[in-house]
């Protein structure tokens, strides 16, 4: 169980970090940004959260195959890099934020990177909060995927532990099996209630007052 404890907390970890990165930067230059095609680029973004993963799956599986990357954390981690979802709700996340901010801090002679680090990253704790919550959630919980690319014993995540678990030990383990389960979604829980006053605020949030 430790094991399977420290696998998972590596695979979500390391996914809602650099998810939150490339979904924030992502976000704001679709937002901020002006470039030719981006209307486009929204609607291709949000097409691909259309496509179901369990057509993608077998493509994915055999392209990690190739690369001699199967049995690793690598598989579960490069596929979160990019979501669709996330980069729609930091995109309507800082429409909600004023231009008015970055010209100010443009004027006073802030670059683009600038801009978006100390002028707009500041003010968008609560949509950062919800983005961790949600990516955390879905990568800890995540079972098919890893059932398929991870075979080995020693790189199980949690919910691939404790479905292996019932199953070794059936009936005769009922309440082991429970207690294991309840240990499984600790830290799912601990990381929503430390969290979960974020996502209402991301929710709510309508705009600065005098927009």
């Amino acid at each position: 169980m430790w094991t399977a404890y420290m696998n998972s907390l590596i695979v979500a970890g390391v996914s809602v970090l650099v998810n939150l990165i490339a979904v924030m930067l992502g976000g704001y230059a679709l937002s901020k940004g002006k470039f030719k095609g981006k209307g486009a680029l929204i609607l291709i973004i949000l097409g691909t959260m259309m496509i179901p993963f369990e057509t993608r799956m077998i493509p994915m599986f055999k392209m990690f195959f190739k690369a001699n990357m199967v049995n690793t954390f690598a598989p579960l981690i490069l596929p979160q890099i990019i979501d669709g979802f996330g980069l729609i709700m930091a995109k309507n996340f800082f429409d909600k934020l004023p231009d008015s901010l970055g010209e100010a801090a443009r004027i006073d002679g802030a670059g683009p990177f600038r801009v978006f680090a100390l002028v707009y990253l500041p003010l968008s704790t609560p949509i950062m909060a919800t983005i961790v919550i949600l990516k955390f959630m879905a990568s800890w919980n995540d079972f098919l995927w890893p059932l398929v690319i991870l075979t080995g014993d020693q790189t199980r995540t949690v919910p691939i532990f404790i479905s292996a678990f019932s199953q070794e030990g059936g009936t005769r383990m009922a309440g082991s099996t429970m207690c294991v389960a309840f240990l499984g979604i600790i830290p799912v829980v601990i990381v929503f209630l430390l969290l979960q006053k974020y996502i209402i605020q991301s929710i709510a949030l309508s705009g600065v007052k005098g927009e």
